[in-house]
This record gives structure tokens, sequence and C-alpha cells, in this order.
């Protein structure tokens, strides 16, 4: 479980990028923090691996404080997926994947097993993909090589900052299809972060809504559009109802 107590992150002690946060991210659930550009959710999601620092507050990891976890060693235990998917580009797409638990000390033959499993769970098949260089791979399977090299360690945690941005709509639609499915077979936790609505339909279980640096409303998506906590929620879910009769499944 991750909870965020009373949580604020201020870059000059009087603006803040996010502020008063409170949110428990249960085990096993795929929560999707919601908002546009400079919203704060993306800042929330990397303070949980400490690529940025809470100004005050608690972050608290099965446990434990971040504050007094080793941060490299942090980030090494929890998946991390970003839209510039930062895939070494003199390394083959084996060597990429298997770079985090090489880095953890893995045996070669372990490290080279757990490679060719997950390239196989991603769709990417070692004999065809393993020996490939990331330039020699499209987008989606460039942004499928990340999500394997997220999951390399067997992380509990996978954070992805909006991994699918950058891809077309049909190639975005289908990862979010292969997300879920992969999400349902390996138990992992996943915060996903996009300003996509339609996306966090898609995939949350529950949608964290963010503006202006504050946690607007956090549930389903049911409940969030049954009863939005705010006028800016509401007007988010303002949608014509020909554009929102796909998610009525969902609710």
């Amino acid at each position: 479980m991750i909870e965020f107590k009373n949580i604020a992150k201020s870059y000059d002690g009087s603006n803040y990028s996010v502020q008063d946060l409170n949110l428990i991210v249960e085990d096993n659930e795929f929560l999707v923090l919601l908002g546009s550009s400079g919203s704060g959710k993306s800042t929330t999601l990397k303070m949980i691996n400490r690529l940025i620092e809470a100004t005050s507050g608690e972050l608290i990891i099965d446990g434990q404080d971040v504050k007094s976890l080793n941060p490299v060693a942090l980030r090494r235990s929890i998946g991390y997926v970003f839209q510039g998917i930062g895939l070494f580009p003199h390394m083959t797409v084996c060597e990429n994947v298997a770079m985090v638990p090489k880095l953890l000390g893995w045996p070669i033959v372990k490290r080279l097993e757990r490679a060719r499993e997950l390239l196989e769970l991603v769709g990417l098949p070692y004999e065809q993909y393993g020996e490939r260089l990331p330039e020699q791979l499209s987008g989606g399977q460039q942004q499928r090589v990340g999500v394997a090299r997220a999951l390399a360690a067997d992380a509990k945690y996978l954070l992805m900052d909006e991994p699918f941005g950058a891809l077309d709509a049909v190639t975005r639609d289908k990862l979010q299809q292969e997300l879920l499915a992969l999400k349902s077979r390996l138990g992992k936790t996943i915060i996903f972060v996009t300003h996509d609505l339609f996306e966090a339909l898609t995939l949350g279980d529950r949608i964290a809504i963010f503006d202006q640096g504050r946690m607007q409303q956090i549930g389903t998506a049911h409940a969030v559009m049954s009863a939005p906590a705010s006028d800016f929620v509401r007007d988010l879910f303002a949608r014509p109802a020909q554009q929102l009769k796909d998610f009525r499944g969902l609710l």
C-alpha cells in the first residue's frame, strides 16, 4: 500500500505544484491520475520513487517512509515507464530489458531468462526482436520494451507517466487493452498518469482528478460521474452523451 499524508511540493516556498494531498493507493489497484498539464499529477507520481522530493508531509510505502529509504534502491524496486521511453540506443532490446536485474546483481542466466519471458509477455518474442536495436522498432514496440523493462525486477509497483501519449490512436488503444490484460495476469499495483479523459475511463479502477496542484476528487468512474465533488470535475465530465456512450459498460 502507498499512502500520501498531507503531502505538498513547492519549488520556491510560496507556489505549490502539489498541496494538501491525502491519498491511499490500495494493493493491486489500477489508479489513474487525471489532469491537465501543470495540475500536479506527474509531480505526485515522481514523489513515489523520489525523482522529486516532497517539501512536506509523509509518503509511506509498505509501512516505510520513503525518506528513510535509499533513493537508488527505491527506484530499482519500482517499475517506471514514461512517454520518452528512454531505451539505451546502443543496447539490444534484450539488454535493455535485463538492465535493472543486472544492476541488482542477478546472475546472467537468470536475467536473460527473465528478459526472454517478458519479451514474450509483451508480444515481442526474443527470436524475432531480442537482438534488435531500439531504432529498429516502431514507437509502439519501443513502448512495449519500456513496459517489459519496468517489469523485469518483478516490482510490486508500476508507475506510468503518460506512456502512450506520443502514440497514434490505434496503437494507443491496443496498448491500453494489453496493459489491462497484463495487470490482471501479474497482480501489480499500477499508478498511471494521463491527461486523456477516455484513457482514464478505460483503464482506472479509480480515478484521482487533479487541478492546480490539488486532488479534486477520487473514486470509480461511476462515483465521480454520478456525484462530482466540484465544478471543475462536473465540467470535466460534461461531455455529450454520444462521446461517453462507449464507456457505459464501465459504470
